[in-house]
């Protein structure tokens, strides 16, 4: 349980509309739990006291409880209360817990695994991209290419540019389960300051080159080659920027 002592949960009650404080509730508990404040096998505080200490109705924190259930972060056990589930049990995919996770991560590490993992994925569908593109879809990779290549001391219009190539290739790919997982695990890092980390001087300019890399072997048609050219963009892509002073999981090649 959370001890009385201990941090103390900020009423919402005057903050938020009332239609928002389900959300905030959902994400004020999930970030009490991703900190360990309630570690797995804890229960919640029961529900009179967490309603008053977050300064809501108990109709707000059950719905609340219910969305953290869904989550994989609680179970609500008849007599036994709310108990927090073990990690493996946790929703990773979801935003709000991958985004508490991410925020409260100071090794890095759930950035490290997240890049591991979109790695995997984006080469994948460059690989399936080299065997199936087009002429027209070489075309539109190619002008992103040149939208870099002319951005480089631009750094939004050049990171649309990125984007929009990465995009491109998991479009023509045509795997749309994987396309999607991608783009919500990039989209949860890019929401986060820590992803963004450092750019050296010549960060647009090795990454332009990269992508120039996976191009070419989409072009070529080198399915195994597009494959490595794009995981090790991502992954190199993710170490120019990570803060050297931290430790995390070091990406496998």
């Amino acid at each position: 349980m959370v001890d009385p002592g201990g941090p103390r949960i900020p009423s919402i009650e005057d903050r938020m509309p009332a239609q928002r404080l389900g959300v905030a509730v959902v994400e004020a508990l999930v970030n009490v739990i991703v900190t360990g404040q309630v570690a797995p096998g804890e229960t919640l505080p029961p529900e009179v006291p967490l309603a008053k200490q977050f300064g809501v109705s108990r109709t707000v924190l059950r719905e609340s409880v219910k969305r953290l259930e869904e989550k994989g972060l609680v179970s609500v056990g008849q007599g036994r209360g709310t108990t927090v589930q073990p990690t493996r049990s946790w929703n990773m995919m979801d935003r709000v817990v991958l985004t508490a996770l991410i925020a409260h991560d100071e090794t890095l590490g759930v950035l490290d695994e997240l890049s591991i993992v979109r790695a995997r994925l984006e080469a994948a569908m460059a690989a399936d991209t080299a065997r199936v593109r087009t002429a027209e879809e070489l075309a539109a990779l190619r002008d992103t290419l040149g939208s870099m290549r002319a951005s480089l001391d631009d750094p939004a219009t050049f990171g649309a540019a990125d984007v929009r190539f990465h995009d491109i290739v998991m479009e023509i790919s045509g795997n749309r389960l994987a396309e999607s997982i991608a783009r919500s695990l990039f989209e949860r890092a890019r929401d986060s300051a820590r992803y963004h980390g450092t750019t050296p001087p010549s960060f647009h300019e090795q990454t332009l080159r990269e992508h120039e890399a996976v191009f070419a072997t989409i072009e070529a048609g080198t399915t195994e080659a597009a494959e490595r050219a794009m995981y090790s963009h991502i992954i190199d892509a993710w170490q120019r920027r990570r803060l050297p002073d931290h430790s995390g999981t070091k990406p496998r090649r």
